[in-house]
Parts: structure tokens; sequence; C-alpha cells
């Protein structure tokens, strides 16, 4: 439960009738910043004990997205503060917490911007119409919502606001009187999911936009002032006389991947054993740690892999990943006449894929673009936008494969314009090898019998996963430890064991007896050898079943197996 709501340093005492555009751009750069600050809290009200995409850092980076395009408008206006905010926030949204936020920015924008055409200024009526609109907005990007949920905190807030806009003008009365509902309601969540009151927490996502609205309302409140810094969009032309002598070819690593690592377990941190693992995969390579951060430079092929690898010591801040051959192509361009474009393909595949092994399955099957990422790296909106436009089709079809990753996948379809996008909502990473295979019954030219035929595919597959318990919780009345292996059957724990193959032979005991085929994926740390010697156990409970052993090299679940 949250015991102290909010605290505000040295209330600034002047009555505030008024938000001008300055106060408002100062407004979301705080308010991401305090997100940002305190997103490894907002982490750790995760109900379930796995490892997981992060609410709090989803909703940070989305958020901060949105800051970063606030940050860099030349000229300062109601509307074009909200409309870099909406775009930064939609196109950097991850995980479907990010996305609801960036639901929450989009609708709220679309409010000030009406203010703003009528000549209003923001004032405590335009704020609370303005709140609404966003509230109306995330509630139609979800199919299902849930009471008790970022959405519950998001709506009571939105009614407080325009209950406390009629009676009174000054922003300051106004701001602490929704921050206290918001947090009043934040306290309740447990009491409308029971998930969240069995696990002993509030909603996390509730909780992350209440650390946003905080953030923001410093600005007014304490009069905060805010540091607008422009980025530097001047070229060095010595430098790029330089680089106009060097090959795009001779680059040999694509990525230019920086990030900082907080050492949330610093016991899984040898600097020299982390080096080489970044030698085994780029060149370029930069570690600096402290007590308590590892700040990394890294030029590689597989950005996924190294940050991966960094999540093992801890929460990921400030990551920044550059195409350098697109970079350096990009600049010999400027002012040169365009190529004819080649012809679009007919139809475009992008695959969402949790380790190598994984995405060279699933390129092998036809996939024309994947993106690397799953559980604890949720790609982005934009991400997925660029994948689709990398496939130069007329029509793409998008496999999430996890059920996190499904809302940043429908925004993009519905942010594309040039191509006709299809997402096929697969959760799982067997659900998406099964899609891929079915794609081959159906034609392109009939994409609604193509959808269908993978569907067919996708509902035919049962899933089960083996991870940890990364934190001590009870759920469904069973009280897991953390260093428990999980092993979950859709989704759900359905084992939790001291021992990884104990786990493994009880979690297959669970899943369908009647299988025709039962195919293994083993992840990261696990040999060859150890996983031959897991498929001799699944021969052995699915003594009529075809069983299959692939080096998936996905990170966080020792296994992933499929039933069909």
């Amino acid at each position: 439960m949250v015991e102290e709501p909010y605290g505000f340093e040295e209330a600034y005492k002047v009555e505030v009738k008024n938000i001008d555009a300055k106060q408002l751009q100062a407004m979301f750069i705080a308010g991401a910043t305090a997100l940002d600050e305190k997103k490894q809290m907002v982490n750790e009200m995760n109900v379930f004990p796995v490892p997981d995409g992060d609410t709090g850092t989803n909703m940070s980076l989305t958020i901060m997205s949105a800051a970063k395009e606030v940050e860099a408008i030349e000229t300062v206006s109601y509307t074009s503060v909200v409309k870099a905010a909406a775009n930064g926030s939609l196109r950097g949204a991850r995980g479907n917490s990010g996305v609801i936020l960036s639901q929450l920015v989009r609708g709220f924008s679309r409010g000030v911007m009406e203010a703003d055409e009528n000549g209003e200024m923001i004032d405590t009526v335009v704020l609370a119409n303005a709140f609404q609109k966003g509230v109306d907005t995330a509630y139609k990007a979800v199919m299902k919502p849930k009471e008790g949920t970022i959405l519950t905190v998001a709506r009571e807030i939105a009614t407080k606001a325009l209950e406390v806009s009629l009676e009174t003008s000054d922003i300051n009365v106004f701001i602490e009187n929704v921050l206290q509902h918001g947090y009043d309601t934040l306290n309740k969540t447990p009491d409308m999911l029971p998930v969240l009151k069995e696990a002993g927490v509030v909603d996390a996502g509730g909780q992350g936009l209440l650390c946003i609205l905080e953030g923001a309302a410093r600005v007014i409140i304490e009069n905060l002032q805010i540091e607008i810094k422009k980025p530097s969009v001047k070229r060095n032309e010595e430098a790029f006389a330089a680089l106009k002598n060097f090959n795009t070819e001779d680059i040999t690593f694509g990525y230019c991947t920086e990030f900082i690592a907080s050492k949330d377990h610093a016991e899984n941190f040898n600097e020299e054993t982390f080096k080489a693992y970044l030698e085994s995969i780029g060149d370029s390579i930069v570690v600096v740690s402290d007590e308590e951060y590892v700040k990394v430079h890294v030029h590689t092929d597989n950005p996924g892999l190294a940050l991966q690898k960094a999540l093992e010591i801890g929460a990921l801040h400030n990551m920044k990943i550059e195409n350098m051959r697109e970079q350096h192509s990009s600049i010999f361009t400027e002012g040169e006449e365009e190529k004819p474009a080649e012809p679009k393909a007919e139809l475009g595949v992008v695959s969402i894929a949790a380790g190598s092994g994984i995405a060279e399955i699933m390129t092998s099957l036809g996939a024309t673009q994947v993106i690397e990422g799953g559980q604890t790296m949720n790609p982005s909106t934009e991400d997925i936008l660029e994948a689709i436009k990398a496939c130069h089709a007329e029509k793409v079809i998008v496999l999430p494969n996890n059920k996190n990753i499904i809302l940043a996948a429908e925004q993009a379809a519905q942010i594309e314009e040039e191509t006709k996008v299809y997402v096929l909502p697969t959760t799982t990473m067997p659900q998406g090898i099964a899609a891929m295979i079915a794609q081959d019954n159906g034609s392109p030219e009939d994409m609604d019998g193509l959808m269908d035929e993978m569907k067919e595919a996708v509902s035919g597959v049962q899933t089960a996963q083996i991870t940890i318990a990364v934190r001590d919780t009870t759920l469904e009345g069973e009280n897991i430890v953390e260093g428990e292996y999980l092993g979950m059957l859709e989704g759900r724990i359905v084992v939790h064991n001291k021992d990884l193959k104990e786990t493994f032979n009880e979690l297959l005991k669970k899943m369908k007896e009647d299988a025709e085929i039962v195919t293994i994926y083993y992840g990261e740390g696990i040999t060859e050898d150890v996983a031959e010697a897991y498929r001799e156990d699944a021969e052995s409970i699915f003594a009529d079943a075809d069983i299959e052993l692939y080096d998936g090299k996905q990170p966080v679940y020792y296994f992933m197996i499929s039933a069909e």
C-alpha cells in the first residue's frame, strides 16, 4: 500500500489560474523524469514473480520518448507541446502499460489542442476536460478493461478533476485534490482486483501514472525550474569530410549500443566475464562501473543480446541504439536524386522472437523481418513500425508472440498508412512458429482465409514454459519462494519446485496427453547434452508423440514446450 501519497517540498503559495505553454513543456519533462527515477519501485509491484517486461520500465521508456520529442520543440505553443508528446509516446510505447499510457497522452493532447484552437488558456476546466478525453481514448484501446488497473486510476482522476474544476480556479488546489483522490483510488485497487490483494501490492500501472502526474505537478506547486536542452543539429564538416572516405562495408558491426545497468543483482556482475561476453558479440567495447551502476558501449549486430545479458545485472537506463550503416549511408544521399523504388512484395511477415535460435527458426520459416525481443525487452511501437516498413510489402502480418506486445503491434497497425497491416495476437513463441508454418496453407490474395488458417493453427498449440521466481509471493493460494523454478501452462503457474528436472517432468504431465507432436526449445544456459536428457524424459511421458528438440537460445525461460 502507499503510505504517503505525495509530499511537495515547499509549496508555491501564489495562486495559479493558468498554465502557459513553457510550463506545460516542463511538466511533461518533469513527469517523465519522476517516473524514470522511480521505475524500479514500480517494477517491484509486479504481481507475478516471473522475470517480466516490467511495468515501470515500459511506462518510463514510453513517457521518456514523449519527453524527448517535447524537449526538441523549436517553437513552443500548447499545440506543439502536446503534438510532440502524443507522437513521441505513441511511437515509443512499450508493453501494454506503455500503450495505455500513450493513449492517455494522446487523448489529453486532443483536449488541449481543442482548447488552443478556441483561444483558451489551460485552466482547471481545460485540464479536467483533457484528462477525460485521455481516459475515453485509453478505454477504447483496450478490448476488456479490468477494474483495479491503471485505467481505473485514470478514470477516477478524470472524474475528480471535473468535479474540482467546478469548485476552484486555483490550479494548486486542483492538483492537490486530484492527486489525493488518485492515491486514494490506488490504495483501493487491491479490493477491486483479488490478485493484487493476495500479492499485497497496489496496481503498478496506476502507481506509474501517479509518479508522472506528481512529477509534473511540481512544476506548478513548487515552481520547479526545468532546463530545456535543445538537441544540436549542426553538422561537423571536418568529421563529415573524414567520413566520406570511409566505406559502409567496412563497418564490422552495425549497431552502436549504449546503456546503463543498475546493479540490482551485483552478485551476477563480474567485469571481466561481462567484457568477454561483449567481445564475443561485438567490438569497440567500453565498460565502466562503480558501486551502483555499469555503463556500457558496444558495437554489435545483435543489440538485444547485450541488453539481455545486462538484465542479469539489473534494470536498464538511458538506452540508445543506432544503426551505423544506415547513418553512414544516409549522409551521402542528402541532395542526391532518389533511385526508383523496387516493386513491393505481395506479403511480408514481422515476427518478434526471444533468442537468436528462435529468430533463426522464424527466418527459416519465411519471416521477412524478425525483431529480437520478448518478455524482458518489449519492442516499441516504433520498432514494429520500422520492421513493417522494412518488409516493403503491400500487406504485412505481425506476430507479437507475447501478450505484452499485442497492444503495441495493434498500435503500429493503426499508425501505418502505406501498408495494410494484420495483427495475429499470438501470445507465445510456439504459437508464432505454428502460425508461420500454417502461412504456407493460404494465399495473400485471400487474407481472410489466410488469417483463418493461421488462427486455427495457433488454437491447436498448447504452450508450457519454465522460468524462475524472482521474488516471494502468494498466488492462487500457493506460497512461491524466490529461486524456485516455475512451470507455467498457458500463462498460469501450475508447478513450482526447487529442482529443474522435477519441474520439467511435472509440467509435461499436466499437458494434453494425446499430443502428436511435442516440441522443446531449450534456452540460454542449457547445453545440448542436458537438453537431450530432458528429451528422453519427454519421450517416456509422451510415448506416442514425436519429440522435437531445438536450441532456442531464449533468455528468461529455461524451456519452452509446445504440444500439438
